[in-house]
């Protein structure tokens, strides 16, 4: 059955007029779904921690930022944009002590809501709005006139009032302008950590090294392997944003369509569709929520050790050297 879509005539942007919307912390999403809902006319507090990068940008997008604790004691609607590794702990510490009925809590990514990590009161309905794309793009979309579309989801039980409040929300940070299909919290968060996963991190990532390092291996130069491997890469992602896989094939060379059609399959083939399956099962089951946990209560030594790992990587050295030659670019370091 096809998805329910919702655009700007479903929301109704005057149902935030007399809420206070408590935004935990000003980062990627955080900035951005702030600064959207303030320009829509929202009333709009942040929370963030004193000292901090971030803290000063909020001061300096003329925000006051508070104390979590005042902050959400202070709002109707709480939307907890934290990182996901730590929005467990502050939401017992600092959170749910200070919600009362009628709240509704927030997020946008259903990880910590879908296991058990963050566990609304009674009288307190969860609403996910979860834009598909970064925060920039939310914010910059939104300036441009246009919006990036978003998904939302409320908990089992809520009423349908929180709904149409996160409609109203979505069009707020200009969801509604490109589209807000409705999911579940489980849907969201389980095809959203599969697709980091299994193509959009963790599968290409791994198919742009492993091609990189295998025509160095047989010496071609690390350049030219660059170029093929992960530079172009770009290209052919932007093909398919504009039109589906059959646009990008109408686009490349009969020679390079032939090859996509007979050798795609060898590498994409039913051993990694049968490892995609297990991969699908842990993060259902939850294995994957449970493994990223502990992690990161150990202090994350088999994170932060792969983090830098991978920034040595002879395929990063050469990158940051060629776009250093492309003028083109707006290079990114980390």
């Amino acid at each position: 059955m096809p998805a329910r879509i919702y655009y700007d005539q479903d929301a109704d942007l005057s149902l935030l007029q007399d809420k206070t919307i408590a935004i935990l912390g000003f980062g990627s999403q955080g900035h951005a779904q702030a600064l959207n809902l303030r320009e829509s006319g929202c009333q709009v507090i942040v929370s963030e921690l004193a000292g901090t990068p971030n803290y000063q940008l909020a001061q300096e997008n003329g925000f006051d930022p508070l104390p979590t604790e005042e902050a959400v004691q202070k709002g109707d609607l709480i939307q907890i944009l934290l990182p996901d590794e730590i929005q467990g702990d502050v939401f017992r510490c600092r959170i749910v002590d200070h919600l009362q009925p009628g709240n509704i809590l927030m997020c946008s990514h259903g990880f910590n809501v879908h296991f058990g990590q963050v566990e609304p009161p009674p009288e307190v309905d969860a609403l996910l709005v979860a834009p598909k794309g970064p925060g920039h793009l939310v914010r910059s979309e939104f300036v441009k006139g246009g919006g990036v579309p978003c998904l939302i989801a409320v908990s089992e039980g809520a009423a349908e009032t929180t709904r149409a409040l996160g409609l109203a929300y979505a069009k707020g940070i200009g969801g509604t302008r490109g589209g807000v299909i409705e999911t579940t919290f489980a849907e969201e968060t389980e095809t959203d950590l599969f697709g980091e996963q299994v193509v959009l991190c963790g599968g290409v990532s791994q198919l742009v090294k492993a091609a990189f390092e295998t025509l160095v291996e047989a010496g071609y130069q690390p350049e030219m392997a660059y170029f093929e491997c992960l530079h172009e890469l770009k290209l052919i992602v932007d093909l398919f944003y504009q039109g589906g896989l059959n646009y990008m094939r109408y686009s490349v060379s009969n020679t390079a369509e032939y090859g996509d059609y007979t050798r795609g399959p060898r590498i994409v083939n039913d051993q990694t569709r049968e490892e995609m399956k297990k991969i699908l099962a842990e993060i259902r089951s939850g294995q994957f929520a449970k493994e990223w946990i502990l992690e990161n209560k150990a202090g994350a030594p088999a994170f932060k050790a792969a983090r830098r790992q991978d920034r040595q990587l002879e395929i990063e050295e050469v990158g940051r050297r060629l776009r250093r030659l492309m003028t083109w670019i707006d290079a990114k370091e980390v």
